[in-house]
């Protein structure tokens, strides 16, 4: 990851707190527009143009926050730099750390859970409460579904990997039956 986009990532986490934004509406805002971003070559192609005069892409920026709820103008101050500056492109990697960086400042971890099919609400709250207790830290989970898998679920959190699913405790048993 380049340093620009840690740097830029953690100075709007600092706007974002400073004046108290609604923390998920201004996430969800950031990960609609880098969704946009990324679908639509027309779109990466105005802005990353050194063609294009910047008058002109921060006016196309306007339009299409106009087009959104509630959007602080902090946020659009902040993807006003990164058009300013030539780092819109990196608006997907920014977005990403920008999640990281704002659950490092609320104690969350971030947790990815792999199942073979869509876990219950009732599974997902024992699941979030057990990573919970191994970790120490309030838990943000991601889910996704592996068909891989043939039962349980597999959980990274950072670098560690949870391997609870029955793929894994097959490769395990077989771990120690040619190891005797």
């Amino acid at each position: 990851m380049a340093l620009y986009v840690s740097r830029y990532s953690s100075a709007f986490a600092d706007v974002v707190f400073e004046k108290k934004l609604d923390i998920a509406a201004t996430l969800v805002q950031m990960q609609s527009l880098a969704a946009m971003f990324e679908e639509s070559e027309d779109l990466r192609k105005v802005w990353e143009s050194p063609a294009v005069p910047v008058e002109q892409k921060r006016m196309l920026l306007d339009r299409i926050l106009g087009r959104m709820e509630g959007v602080p103008r902090a946020l659009r101050n902040f993807l006003a730099v990164l058009i300013d500056h030539s780092r819109i492109a990196a608006l997907p990697q920014v977005v990403k750390q920008l999640e990281t960086e704002i659950n490092t400042r609320l104690g969350r971890i971030e947790a990815k859970v792999s199942s073979v099919r869509v876990l219950s609400e009732a599974e997902r709250a024992e699941l979030v409460a057990q990573i919970s207790s191994l970790t120490g830290s309030v838990v943000s989970a991601r889910y996704s579904i592996d068909p891989d898998l043939l039962g349980g679920a597999v959980i990274r959190v950072g670098s560690t990997v949870y391997d609870g699913s029955v793929r894994g405790q097959l490769q395990k048993i077989r771990e120690q039956l040619s190891a005797e």
